[in-house]
């Protein structure tokens, strides 16, 4: 990863939005600007240069880890002493910064109201949005060959939950199994708590695994992913106990019409507000669209939730090197549901699904 690269091109940026410095507080944008991966962390970015905060937990850590910036370790929390240095401690980097950009999405009230009561602090808070998670949204290389491996590796925990899914086995006892082999085969944890939602519960967009058992027939949405190397996968695929009646097998195959409209939608140039209307309106020939109740897709990157939203009303045009996923459903309240995703790598001339497999409906 090209640190000194990133930092260089945010500090590009501070002129056109009235800034100094930049006090980084999130640590997934600490990680993509600086490398560092521990939890306790501040990173305070200037024109002339950059300085990394941390205490004495991650000494070792900061300094095999940061890049591009000086590390300091410090005997107080990392943004009480990044306060400090920036009122008292200017002379290695160049004048006191008077316009300092805070996180506005991610900085506590608490931690904005101790910069602020800072005595003499000599600066002006200004409130930014999203300035490195834009920078974040398009993917170098090497950020989509991990993530590749990253769903690659997620995709394959399916054939486990398919081993496991049957009839009077719980949700949990499937996530256990999914969650264990990733484990064993080398992730470093889950991207999220594994979403297993059988019979009724299968109409639950976010049903998160349960002592549910699961039914002899209907619906099994399986949505999971692993973090590896830091990038986060995200899929899903619904299966069905028992033979699906007509309803059902009707209801999965709009599913999958509208998945492909979406993918086919993607590429350089158009929005993303465009991509889930080709979703929806499959879903409307079909009789189904209200039942469609989240957005069609999200970025994913160091955060299983990224920028850009695949969603009604939005207006980002896709470009290359972007990843999101594409992930429409169809949910019946105390009946079933159904959802498919992939991720894709926005390409030139359309996208690639980085981790391709059968979206056949599978019947156990």
């Amino acid at each position: 990863m090209d640190h000194k690269a990133r930092l260089k091109s945010l500090q590009a940026v501070f002129d056109r939005n009235f800034l100094d410095a930049l006090l980084v507080t999130h640590l997934p944008n600490i990680r993509y600007l600086c490398g560092f991966t521990g939890t306790s962390a501040v990173l305070v970015i200037l024109q002339t240069g950059s300085v990394f905060f941390t205490d004495g937990r991650y000494t070792e850590q900061a300094r095999a880890e940061v890049q591009g910036a000086r590390v300091v370790i410090a005997r107080k929390p990392p943004l009480a002493a990044a306060a400090e240095w920036l009122v008292k401690d200017r002379n290695k980097v160049g004048k006191k910064p008077r316009r300092l950009g805070i996180e506005s999405e991610h900085l506590t009230v608490a931690a904005r109201s101790q910069l602020a009561r800072h005595p003499r602090p000599g600066f002006r808070l200004r409130e930014t949005r999203g300035l490195v998670e834009r920078a974040r949204m398009v993917k170098d290389a090497n950020e989509i060959a991990l993530l590749r491996a990253a769903a690659v590796f997620g995709a394959s925990l399916f054939d486990r939950a398919l081993e496991v899914i049957r009839p009077g086995v719980t949700e949990n006892e499937v996530a256990a199994e999914m969650e264990y082999a990733a484990r064993r085969a080398g992730a470093e944890q889950m991207s999220f708590p594994t979403i297993i939602a059988a019979g009724k519960r299968s109409a639950l967009p976010h049903g998160r695994a349960s002592a549910a058992a699961i039914p002899s027939h209907g619906f099994v949405v399986c949505d999971f992913g692993v973090i590896l190397t830091g990038y986060c996968s995200d899929r899903t695929r619904t299966v069905h106990v028992g033979r699906p009646t007509g309803v059902a097998r009707s209801m999965y195959e709009a599913v999958r019409e509208a998945q492909a409209a979406a993918l086919e939608m993607v590429k350089p140039g158009v929005s993303v507000g465009d991509v889930d209307r080709a979703a929806r309106k499959i879903l409307k020939q079909r009789g189904l669209a209200t039942h469609f109740t989240h957005s069609t897709g999200h970025g994913v990157g160091l955060e299983i939730h990224e920028p850009p939203r695949i969603a009604s009303g939005q207006t980002e045009i896709l470009c290359p090197g972007m990843v999101i996923t594409v992930e429409p459903g169809v949910y019946i309240a105390g009946s079933r549901g159904v959802r498919i995703e992939d991720m894709v790598v926005v390409k030139e001339g359309g996208c690639e699904v980085l981790a391709p497999t059968s979206k056949e409906l599978i019947t156990i």
